[in-house]
């Protein structure tokens, strides 16, 4: 019997988005005999009056793994939970569509609406994995992430320059809400002198007094710090809320905090870069689009044994899946012992401790 499925991305955009749409189509028009339904916007496609839906053809899917973005748009403060009504026009807007499954790309936080929506009415779904932040649980390296560090990597080594030059202390903030993933890996590519995480606490004397060395020493620091790092007995800084969104805080700013903290005490000027949405935006690099790849196929292959309710994931190298209430607002964090963070001490990187 054919199924009529439905793909939607949800959360923060992310480079890989369009090849994980691509395979997922392609694999079950071509070994399913699926009719695929793209929901547009994620989750905010079934929230209103009717849905809004673009179909998937073979021809719509052609030629869009290397894009960046998402052909089918994406929205991360959409609740289909938020309340009985919104939850009815789901329900709704389900029947209308006769959806049979649906795969829902996103992050923890589309994890958890999808799995949500499953047990409030009964919405089949299969998860695919999507952040550049890295941390999903159960799952070693989401598509998207490699991405943002050659990103990331690129704009450290290019204020390194900067920095050299006019002698200064240049600090760069990176995305990565509360694990520090992103900072890590591109502090430690781009070869920053302090990297600051949230699942460690900075100490300023400490960040300071590397400095001061430095002042004397070549003369310049770059500084690579998490959006969600903050200063021991402090608190992470937020840059706004948003109201009746599933993650309402929004992280950033600490750069600043951070530079205000440093700069009555230090000989150098100290300037602050925040990374942004550059960190999303682009092309995949060609490790994401055959990650994403790999993935979206994987999907289709859920959706077509029927074992909803489960998350591709990558471990150990391989692709498998996890159960979805595994994930289900759960966060993967740098662990404090992780063999990257005691290499970057042993190489004489400042970790703020």
């Amino acid at each position: 019997m054919t199924q009529r499925v439905g793909v939607l991305t949800g959360g923060g955009d992310c480079p890989g988005l369009n090849a994980v749409i691509r395979a997922v189509a392609k694999s079950l028009i071509r070994h399913g005999q699926c009719e695929v339904i793209g929901i547009l916007d994620g989750f905010e496609g079934l929230m209103g009056e009717a849905p809004r839906v673009l179909p998937l053809d073979w021809l719509r899917v052609s030629g869009i793994a290397h894009v960046g973005g998402t052909i089918l748009g994406t929205s991360n403060s959409a609740n289909p939970l938020r309340d009985a009504q919104t939850l009815a026009r789901v329900a709704r807007n389900v029947r209308a569509l006769a959806l049979d499954a649906v795969v829902a790309i996103g992050g923890d936080g589309t994890m958890s609406l999808a799995h949500g929506l499953a047990g409030a009415i009964g919405l089949p779904c299969v998860g695919v994995p999507k952040t550049i932040d890295n941390d999903i649980a159960h799952c070693e390296r989401s598509f998207g992430f490699d991405t943002a560090v050659a990103t990331a990597t690129e704009a450290l080594r290019r204020i390194e320059s900067t920095a050299s030059s006019h002698h200064r202390v240049m600090i760069v903030e990176t995305m990565g809400r509360h694990a520090g993933w992103l900072a890590l890996e591109s502090g430690i590519a781009a070869a920053a002198d302090v990297i600051l995480l949230p699942e460690i606490d900075y100490d300023v004397d400490a960040v300071l007094a590397h400095c001061q060395a430095r002042e004397q020493r070549q003369r310049y620091t770059v500084i690579c710090i998490g959006e969600g790092a903050k200063a021991r007995g402090g608190q992470m800084t937020e840059r706004e809320r948003v109201a009746h969104s599933p993650d309402p805080v929004r992280l950033g700013g600490v750069g600043h905090v951070l530079r205000a903290q440093l700069q009555p005490r230090l000989q150098s000027e100290v300037r602050t870069t925040v990374l942004g949405h550059v960190q999303r935006g682009g092309d995949p690099t060609p490790f994401d689009r055959v990650l994403a790849t790999r993935f979206g196929h994987y999907a289709a292959k859920l959706v077509i044994q029927r074992r909803h309710g489960r998350m591709v994931t990558l471990q150990r190298g391989r692709i498998h899946s996890v159960a979805m209430s595994d994930v289900a607002n759960v966060q993967r964090t740098v662990p404090p012992r992780h063999e990257l963070v005691v290499m970057a001490r042993d190489i004489g990187v400042c970790l703020g401790e």
